[in-house]
């Protein structure tokens, strides 16, 4: 009788990084094509161009974070924070929320770090400084929004000030009225898993920061190249001219676009026919509060968590951005 070998072969996983190769060896071969087809329609060709100029321009800060995130997650521990930080818990607010300057990386790693910083016995409102301050104050996004908007320094200096304030807000609001019983999800730490080695770390969390970065920006990208195709430039003259509109339509799409922080100055920048307030509250609600960001935080922290949070910080990003943007910028 013949016997049947029940052992099943390992079934290989499609993930982002096949769908993102065979995409790039499509656009390859067939790079004449799309040339031909992009340049038959000036408006696509228009498009192309902003969308072109933008991923071009973005991306060695995207990697250059990636990198540096992938980094941390492999060698920095967040004992070394958690050991930083003063008894009193709304010094500790402040000592976080400005060491999010030395530590860059975008929203998708701070979640996990401010994660493992309450579960070290740092305070929560500690932890909540540094989860909005990391990926908003950092060298690499404040480097990526002085080249993202030449000549406008004082971009940079309103950007960081915004970002800072709002985290220190909001730190000390959760030390105020936050409740441990808001968080509900237990976290389970792999990034120093002792059968992983250091490299190994390293080169998967910044693959897969990558990756989800990556899909943002070219998400980022191709929405500024939509607005200037689809959008007519009346409409954009007269939203140009309601800053109140326009600084809440900035907030809103912030949100939705859900871009990550090294990368959405490039946007904001293309964005040249509003004022410079609607593009800096832009900047500041979306490593705030976004869908992304919504959606990590769930995941780690709980719903309630996130439903309690979320609209409070955007609340709170608003009004910090078109504070600081009249002192700093003016109604630019």
């Amino acid at each position: 009788m013949a016997t049947t070998d029940t052992s099943a072969s390992p079934v290989r996983r499609i993930d982002s990084m096949h769908v993102f190769a065979f995409l790039l060896v499509c656009a390859i071969a067939f790079r004449e094509q799309l040339v031909t087809a992009v340049n038959s329609f000036p408006q696509l060709r228009t498009g192309a161009t902003i969308f072109l100029g933008v991923f071009v321009q973005a991306t060695p800060f995207l990697v250059l974070g990636v990198l540096v995130s992938g980094g941390i997650a492999a060698f920095v521990s967040p004992r070394v924070l958690e050991r930083l930080l003063p008894a009193d818990e709304k010094a500790a607010v402040g000592v976080s929320g400005l060491a999010g300057m030395a530590l860059p990386g975008c929203e998708c790693g701070a979640v996990p770090v401010s994660r493992r910083l309450m579960d070290q016995g740092a305070p929560t409102s500690a932890a909540l400084a540094f989860l909005l301050s990391a990926p908003a104050i950092n060298p690499v996004v404040l480097v990526s929004t002085a080249v993202a908007f030449p000549g406008e320094p004082r971009m940079v200096l309103a950007r960081f000030l915004a970002s800072l304030a709002t985290a220190l807000v909001m730190g000390w609001l959760w030390a105020r009225i936050g409740r441990a019983e808001w968080i509900t999800k237990k976290f389970a730490d792999h990034s120093h898993d002792s059968s992983r080695s250091k490299w190994e770390v390293f080169t998967e969390s910044a693959r897969h920061d990558l990756m989800q970065a990556g899909a943002f920006l070219v998400l980022g990208a191709g929405a500024a190249a939509l607005l200037h195709i689809v959008v007519p430039d009346s409409i954009l003259e007269h939203l140009a001219g309601q800053m109140l509109l326009a600084i809440l339509v900035m907030a809103v799409l912030a949100v939705v676009l859900a871009l990550c922080s090294e990368a959405d100055a490039f946007v904001a920048a293309s964005m040249s026919m509003l004022p410079l307030l609607p593009r800096l509250v832009f900047l500041v609600v979306g490593p705030a509060v976004d869908a992304k960001l919504m959606a990590m935080q769930a995941g780690s922290f709980g719903r309630g968590f996130v439903a309690r949070f979320a609209p409070v910080t955007f609340v709170v990003a608003v009004a910090c951005a078109t504070s600081v943007g009249l002192l700093v910028l003016g109604a630019r």
